[in-house]
């Protein structure tokens, strides 16, 4: 799981980077068709395309328009905040994936997680700053979206996960996100730029490892106990932030952090968050 966050967070780099010159849908196609030969290359050495046209097209289907609304958004945020901003509002995700599991999957949550989903939400409203300053940005909207989507694929996921294989999973998902995040950047795409072509293979690498290390991870540990390593992304975008942006997270987004990690960690290890293997 550490290794799945460190290559995330490389691969989130890479977004950022790239959302500074390309539109936010144009990233996230450039994120799925970066990754797509390498997962090809690793299903086809694995024998894994057997049966993979056997899925349940309709549910795919969503889960992959709730991925490309999610990586857009998520895109976009990025190109206002820095990397601990994103992540921290990112982070009230297993918080919200709790609270739909009551409705959608008619899972039962006790009073103390109904408590820890509010003090998670309150963290939110504190990195988005009390006196309201910070309700007017868009890219804190923004995530909070991914995170709103990112959440939700996870339910959906998880319904998918009881027919269809990993790999199917992981396939399906890339390429149909690949080719929504093409109809959708075709009108207004911009010419790849030659500097650009080591942040695509880093994105390409990141993302693909990334995506097989946190797949090992919930397969061979239990998910409270694996979960949790997820929040060791607040130090890695610290880290990035200031090595290549020279910003520091303020008193706010600190303090907000401090609350929906705890909120979340307390969720996990009540074991009422069934993680999901994959990331924006």
């Amino acid at each position: 799981m550490l290794v799945s966050v460190a290559m995330f967070s490389m691969m989130d780099t890479a977004m950022k980077v790239l959302s500074a010159h390309y539109p936010a849908t144009q990233v996230t196609a450039m994120r799925a068709l970066s990754s797509l030969p390498l997962l090809c290359g690793y299903m086809l050495a694995r024998g894994a395309f057997r049966g993979i046209t056997q899925i349940r097209w309709s549910v795919h289907l969503l889960r992959s328009a709730l991925g490309v609304i999610m990586l857009t958004s998520f895109a976009f945020g990025l190109k206002e905040l820095s990397l601990a901003q994103a992540y921290t509002l990112f982070f009230i995700a297993p918080t919200l994936i709790t609270a739909l599991s009551v409705w959608v999957l008619k899972e039962r949550v006790g009073l103390g997680q109904w408590v820890a989903i509010v003090v998670g939400l309150l963290g939110v409203l504190v990195v988005l700053r009390p006196e309201g300053s910070g309700f007017i940005s868009l890219g804190g909207l923004a995530v909070l979206g991914a995170a709103i989507c990112y959440a939700l694929s996870a339910i959906v996921s998880r319904v998918l996960a009881r027919t269809d294989s990993n790999e199917a999973m992981m396939f399906w998902y890339l390429l149909m996100m690949a080719a929504g995040g093409l109809a959708m950047s075709l009108s207004h795409w911009v010419a790849l730029r030659a500097e650009d072509g080591w942040v695509l293979l880093a994105l390409a690498l990141s993302g693909f490892f990334g995506q097989l290390a946190i797949t090992r991870a919930f397969s061979s540990g239990q998910a409270s106990v694996v979960a949790p390593f997820e929040y060791s992304a607040l130090a890695w975008g610290v880290a990035i932030d200031w090595l290549l942006w020279q910003v520091l997270p303020d008193g706010y987004t600190l303090l907000g952090a401090t609350i929906i990690i705890a909120s979340g960690i307390y969720l996990v290890r009540r074991e009422s968050v069934h993680a999901e293997a994959e990331h924006p």
